[in-house]
C-alpha cells in the first residue's frame, strides 16, 4: 500500500467517501442528530434563558446562533469515530485491508462523507433561526466564507473522533466517551454567555478555548466585528487538531486492523 501514489490514493478516498453518502441516503435516519438536535438546542437556550442574559430573544439569538452552531459541528464530528468503530466491531475493515487501496483511504473517505451531515447541520440551524427572528448582518460573502469555515472546523477536529472510534473497542464506549469531551469544551466557552462572569480559572481557558475563537469568527463574520484575532487563533487550533490527532488516528487503525 505504500507505494500507491498520491492521487491513487486521494481517489480511494474519494471513493470510500460516496460508499458513506450512500450509507446516509439509505438510512436518512442517520441525520437525526444534526437535524433534531441544533432545532432542540437552539429553540430551549433562546426561549428559555434569552430574555434573563441579554434582555431580549432577539438578541441573543444573534449572539447564539453563531456560537451553537460551532458547538453542533463539533457534536456531529463524533459520529465518524462511532461509524468508523461500527465498521471493524462487523469486520468491514477486513474487507478493505485485502484491496490494493491507501492504508489511510477508509479514514479519509469516512470524515469527507461527514461533509454532508455538516452542510445538513448548517442549513437546518440557519434556516430554523431565520424563521425564529436571526438575520445575518453582513453579506453574502461573508455568510459563505463563514459556512466554510464552520466545516472546514468539524473536518479538523473530527480526526479526534476517528483517533477515539479506532482506540477503543465498541460504538458505546466510543459515543460516550466523544460525549464526556465534547460537553465540557463546548459549554466552558462563550457559546451561551460571556467569559467576563466566569471564574478566574475557568475565563483564561474559556477566552482560548477553539469553541469560544471559532464561535467570535462566526460571529463576526455573520454580525459584523473582529474576524482577524479569533480567525488566526481557530486556524491555529484546527491545524493542530490535524497534526496531532491524524497520525494518533493512522497509528490506532494500524494497531486495530
Amino acid at each position: 500500500m505504500s507505494t500507491i501514489a498520491l492521487d491513487r490514493g486521494v481517489r480511494h478516498g474519494f471513493s470510500l467517501a460516496w460508499r458513506g453518502i450512500l450509507k446516509i441516503r439509505k438510512n436518512p435516519e442517520q441525520l437525526a442528530d444534526v437535524t433534531i438536535a441544533p432545532i432542540v438546542f437552539l429553540v430551549m437556550f433562546t426561549y428559555l434563558f434569552g430574555g434573563a442574559l441579554a434582555g431580549n430573544t432577539d438578541a441573543y439569538l444573534q449572539m447564539l446562533v453563531p456560537g451553537i452552531l460551532v458547538m453542533n459541528i463539533l457534536q456531529a464530528s463524533m459520529t465518524a469515530g462511532v461509524q468508523l468503530n461500527t465498521d471493524v466491531s462487523k469486520g468491514v475493515f477486513d474487507r478493505f485491508r485485502a484491496m490494493p487501496i491507501a492504508r489511510s483511504a477508509p479514514l479519509i473517505g469516512a470524515v469527507l462523507a461527514d461533509i454532508v451531515r455538516y452542510v445538513v447541520c448548517i442549513l437546518v440551524l440557519l434556516i430554523v433561526a431565520t424563521v425564529m427572528g436571526f438575520r445575518v448582518q453582513t453579506g453574502p460573502a461573508e455568510l459563505l466564507i463563514a459556512v466554510g469555515l464552520a466545516l472546514a472546523f468539524g473536518l479538523c477536529f473530527c480526526w479526534a473522533s476517528v483517533f477515539v472510534g479506532m482506540l477503543l473497542k465498541t460504538p458505546q464506549a466510543v459515543q460516550g466517551l466523544m460525549f464526556v469531551l465534547i460537553m465540557p469544551l463546548t459549554f466552558g466557552s462563550n457559546v451561551f454567555v460571556g467569559t467576563s462572569t466566569m471564574p478566574g480559572w475557568l475565563k483564561a481557558w474559556a477566552d482560548i478555548s477553539p469553541v469560544t475563537l471559532m464561535a467570535d469568527a462566526l460571529r463576526g463574520l455573520l454580525n459584523g466585528g473582529a474576524i482577524a484575532g479569533p480567525l488566526a487563533g481557530s486556524v491555529v487550533w484546527m491545524v493542530a487538531a490535524v497534526a496531532v490527532f491524524f497520525p494518533l488516528a493512522m497509528w490506532a487503525y494500524r494497531r486495530r486492523v
